[in-house]
């Protein structure tokens, strides 16, 4: 009995099917990779190595003259930790601060208050990261107009949902307060901050949204409002992810002199993969 023979054409249709998927494979796997990155870029609880530069530059102040201005550096580092079978995120920040202080608005420009937290990282479904744990703020401001002049305790609570591909936010929740003797003549710290975010890709790398900081001091019942829109670019360089971002932000609600009623929030966030 004759074999039947496959047709010549079908034979090579094959063969080509197999080479392209061969080709195509590791550029698939680098675009979505690239993707990955790009969502998870904003993630305050990415399980990685992350240091970034952060520069809030203050163009007007509530209750001040136009013409006084103020900026802050802000370096950031973050580091997975495991303590037996759990999971924690530590993530210290140290600001450089350049603030008008006293009746006459003269500048003053030094290191202010280190602060760091560290988040128990909860087990969740794929793409969904939710934090709690302990906020210390040691006073560590070369000079004493710069930060507190105390030391500070509280909690931080964060949130991010990194399951579409396309829209990814979340929030960042901190409350801390004085401990021990407040110095004479300052004010007890008492402060609350909400940080909600949000985050819609564009395309090759490029997406906008925005991660403004509402803050209230329960001494004063001060409090501030923000709302911004960012522009920003996550670009991956081998296991390095590389996100830059310009923000700039309005208050659109506020009680108390020297709130940031404009300003413009730009970074370079890095995470080593």
């Amino acid at each position: 009995m004759q074999r039947s023979r496959t047709p010549f054409y079908k034979t090579w249709s094959r063969v080509g099917m197999l080479l392209l998927g061969i080709i195509a494979s590791p550029a698939l796997a680098q675009e979505q990779q690239a993707s990955s990155s790009a969502a998870d870029a904003n993630n305050p609880l990415a399980n990685v190595t992350a240091f970034n530069i952060q520069n809030y530059y203050i163009g007007r102040f509530t209750g001040l003259p136009d013409d006084v201005d103020g900026n802050q550096v802000v370096l950031r580092y973050a580091q997975p930790l495991s303590f037996g079978n759990t999971s924690w995120l530590l993530r210290a920040s140290l600001p450089h601060n350049s603030f008008p202080v006293d009746a006459g608005f003269d500048r003053v420009s030094g290191v202010g208050d280190f602060d760091a937290f560290l988040a128990y990282q909860f087990d969740t479904p794929p793409g969904i990261s939710f934090g709690f744990g302990p906020q210390v703020v040691a006073p560590t401001a070369s000079d004493d107009r710069l930060g507190a002049d105390q030391w500070q305790l509280g909690v931080a609570n964060v949130y991010f949902d990194g399951r579409s591909p396309k829209f990814q936010y979340g929030y960042l929740l901190i409350y801390r307060a004085g401990v021990g003797d407040t110095p004479e003549g300052r004010t007890r710290p008492n402060l609350g901050a909400f940080q909600p975010f949000g985050f819609y890709q564009l395309g090759n790398g490029w997406y906008t949204g925005g991660a403004p900081v509402w803050t209230y001091d329960f001494s004063t019942d001060d409090y501030n409002v923000p709302l911004g829109l960012r522009l920003g670019k996550v670009v991956q360089n081998g296991k390095t992810t590389a996100n830059f971002f310009v923000e700039p932000q309005w208050s659109i609600a506020h009680r108390g002199d020297g709130q940031p009623e404009f300003q413009i929030y730009a970074a370079i966030n890095l995470q080593f993969r």
